[in-house]
């Protein structure tokens, strides 16, 4: 894996396909719809070297006129959820996150699942300068996946799970689609056997942070 010396000034785009009213189907529907339709994206960046546990993580995204969807599909070693309320410490389990720059001015947007569902989604000014979501808003982040939303702490080589989120604009001030986002995509566990930090799009930072607009990359949306 390349670490963030080798690749400060990489910052990734991609497009992100247009699917009418996706955010209206089934669970099944949709994630047939995003398996079938959708290209995946690696996660894959080793950004810091003292953290060189790489899971196998792949991404989907897709958007209609009102919101943004985004699968991940997980492999990895030690799958834990201790996190069961919202807002709570989901980063220290399985979890995968998409944080996106604030479309209408500064500050950005961060949320963050755990392998079983329970969520942390806020509007930050900064890392520790935060308006987490209330509960109304909180309801309006549809998500599931494949595991139930129990504790679990499970071991073992080659474990596989996956988690979808269906984020309306209006979370981010939007009546409707914007043409791109600034945006990134990781995965976390600081509290799995094996402590691990990966992103999308790099980050040339000396520690690990997720909160880090400036090397946010870029959605296109078709």
């Amino acid at each position: 894996m390349k670490t963030s010396t080798e690749n400060s000034a990489t910052k990734k785009s991609l497009e992100v396909r247009f699917i009418r009213n996706i955010e209206q189907l089934g669970d099944s529907d949709l994630r047939l719809v995003l398996r079938d339709k959708v290209p995946a994206h690696t996660i894959g960046t080793v950004n810091w070297s003292d953290f060189p546990y790489a899971p196998k993580v792949e991404f989907r995204v897709a958007h209609s006129d009102d919101a943004i969807v985004v699968m991940f599909d997980v492999e990895e070693s030690h799958v834990r959820a201790v996190a069961m309320e919202n807002n709570g410490a989901v980063w220290e389990d399985s979890c995968v996150e998409f944080f996106v720059g604030n479309p209408v001015g500064e500050g950005y947007f961060n949320f963050e699942i755990n392998c079983v569902g329970t969520a942390l989604a806020a509007f930050r000014r900064s890392r520790d300068d935060a308006d987490h979501f209330d509960d109304e808003k909180m309801a309006r982040v549809r998500r599931f996946g494949s595991l139930k939303h129990e504790p679990i702490d499970s071991r073992g080589e080659g474990q596989k799970w996956w988690m979808a989120e269906v984020i309306p604009f209006s979370l981010l001030g939007l009546e409707k689609a914007p043409k791109t986002l600034r945006a990134n995509f990781y995965k976390c566990g600081d509290k799995c056997d094996q402590t691990h930090f990966l992103s999308w799009s790099p980050i040339a930072l000396e520690k690990p942070n997720f909160h880090c607009p400036d090397f946010f990359g870029e959605l296109k949306l078709l």
